[in-house]
């Protein structure tokens, strides 16, 4: 390895360890983060025929920066990935500057692909229902019968992420009424439990066979481990193929269901985004796929010069 290239990696390293330690990334992002700023590296490395040392990086222009984004898309990246590699590309830069007062202007002015919103497409509330209800006929074993309907209930009841429900541990149960979750970036939330949700993970207890410890997983698979989320899509899969439901329907579309029918009986938006986790109210208003006329009904009421 040139001494170019050990520079690059050094420097790199260096700050996933300050993104990591200092600023709180998660293990996961930080990952990520790694992935997308290597193969930048790795790209500038063939671009310019030499490393992409201190020199290099303090070098690079707009015209490089969109030679990077062409071959990506070459390679047949979307632009919603290739809005993430910058962002983290972006990221880097602005340590770069902190820390060796290297020029950022070329990547701060270079600008993500144009991305179609994907609005979310919640199940209606009967459908909601029907869901719950036809998860429960999936499995002829009872325990896990009543584990997956324990999960889904989570998912509409509570607005959970799949990922959220599985990592409670046996130490939540049984559900107090308010719970405490440990979202995206580590971002700690309060959520209301629902009687139905507390009473549906109480009946799973109930049935199932296996007792792990405090730390262990609340839900669990067949063989104890903690559950994998792909039991849940697959159940979830069945169940919408035979109400006839669309492709969309998954657990996560429950978790936007839980949103938009909140705001749709009255719910304020900046309460949702709270019960959500977003740090964005905008990314609030786009999982809450309600009409523009109901959106701006709620707007008419919450804002201070229609009280005067």
């Amino acid at each position: 390895m040139t001494e170019g290239s050990q520079q690059a990696l050094h420097m790199m390293e260096q700050w996933l360890t300050q993104m990591h330690g200092v600023r709180g990334v998660s293990p996961k992002t930080t990952e990520a983060y790694r992935r997308d700023v290597s193969g930048f590296l790795g790209f500038l490395g063939n671009h310019l025929g030499a490393p992409a040392g201190k020199k290099a990086l303090a070098a690079i222009t707009i015209s490089d920066m969109r030679a990077w984004m062409a071959s990506e898309r070459t390679r047949g990246i979307s632009a919603r990935s290739l809005a993430r590699e910058l962002s983290a590309v972006k990221s880097y830069y602005r340590w770069l500057g902190e820390e060796f007062g290297i020029e950022t202007a070329s990547v701060s002015a270079t600008r993500a692909p144009k991305l179609k919103q994907r609005l979310p497409r919640p199940v209606d509330p009967s459908a909601a229902k029907a869901l719950i209800e036809r998860v429960e006929l999936q499995n002829k074993n009872p325990w896990i019968a009543a584990r997956d309907v324990a999960v889904v209930t989570l998912l509409y009841g509570c607005g959970l992420r799949i990922s959220e429900a599985l990592s409670l541990n046996r130490s939540d149960h049984p559900l107090p009424e308010v719970l405490r979750i440990r979202g995206k970036g580590d971002k700690t939330r309060i959520v209301p439990v629902l009687p139905a949700a507390r009473a549906a993970v109480a009946d799973y207890i109930k049935y199932c066979p296996h007792q792990p410890p405090p730390d262990g997983p609340l839900f669990v698979g067949t063989r104890g481990g903690r559950l994998n989320p792909r039991q849940i899509q697959k159940t979830m899969e069945k169940s919408r193929l035979q109400l006839g439901l669309p492709a969309t329907a998954t657990p996560h579309a429950l978790r936007h269901s839980f949103a938009t029918h909140l705001l749709e009986a009255g719910g304020d938006l900046r309460s949702i985004q709270e019960l959500l986790g977003h740090a964005s109210l905008s990314t609030t208003q786009a999982y809450t796929a309600v009409n523009q006329a109901r959106l701006m009904e709620v707007y008419e009421k919450s804002h201070p010069r229609s009280k005067s």
